[in-house]
């Protein structure tokens, strides 16, 4: 599948849809698509996963775009300043923090809500108890809010992250919380009582405007 990104300080995404073909994309993302579009509302994977799905921040369903035309596209956006980028899924699972799913497609992707490995990290890691981790064989494009530092950790290299800037990463990167420390940092640095820490090995995109989770940056359709 085709796909074009553009602009610069709101990224869209225009992908070319084909007979057959289909993406799935998070809620509130179109912008515009041609006039043999068929879109609606699903679960992915079923019914199975509904309640991890409501409680993941994500939204139950997600937008199942395809076409029974040629030559059709749709644009889709974060409605929020960002940037977007692709993550080939043949470099591995991806978990994505609450609002950085844009799109996904391929012959073989699976879209699940997991559980945070640590207790730690579920609690006050910043992006919450459940993750969507997007996996099989294709692409998926992340949105980040502001400008993308990408990592690639070694085995056993650690980043510390502040809470709200870590947009996605490897599902093979160890993700838990280290504290602060000190009485100064916690109460005058504004970055709270944690840090998130990530351990490699993988790939972790983080955004240089933090998310505040308790806000949603989907429109309503």
């Amino acid at each position: 599948m085709k796909y074009t990104i553009t602009g610069e300080i709101a990224q869209r995404v225009r992908v070319e849809v084909e007979p057959g073909q289909f993406l799935w994309a998070s809620k509130g993302s179109l912008v515009a698509y041609s006039d043999q579009i068929d879109w609606r509302l699903k679960v992915p994977g079923g019914l199975g996963g509904t309640a991890r799905r409501m409680l993941s921040g994500e939204g139950l369903a997600l937008n199942h775009i395809s076409t029974p035309a040629a030559d059709q596209y749709v644009v889709l956006a974060a409605n929020e300043p960002g940037h977007v980028t692709p993550w080939d899924l043949a470099d591995g699972a991806v978990l994505t923090t609450r609002g950085s799913f844009l799109a996904a497609w391929g012959p073989d992707v699976d879209i699940s809500v997991t559980v945070a490995r640590r207790a730690g990290a579920a609690l006050f890691g910043g992006a919450g108890l459940f993750l969507q981790r997007i996996s099989g064989a294709g692409t998926v494009l992340i949105h980040g809010s502001g400008d993308f530092e990408e990592l690639r950790l070694e085995p056993g290299e650690k980043v510390l992250v502040s809470s709200g800037n870590l947009a996605a990463f490897s599902d093979s990167v160890d993700y838990d919380v280290q504290g602060v420390g000190g009485c100064r940092k916690i109460f005058f640095s504004g970055e709270g009582l944690f840090m998130t820490r990530l351990v490699g090995p993988g790939r972790v995109l983080l955004q240089t405007l933090k998310r505040r989770f308790g806000k949603s940056k989907a429109r309503t359709q």
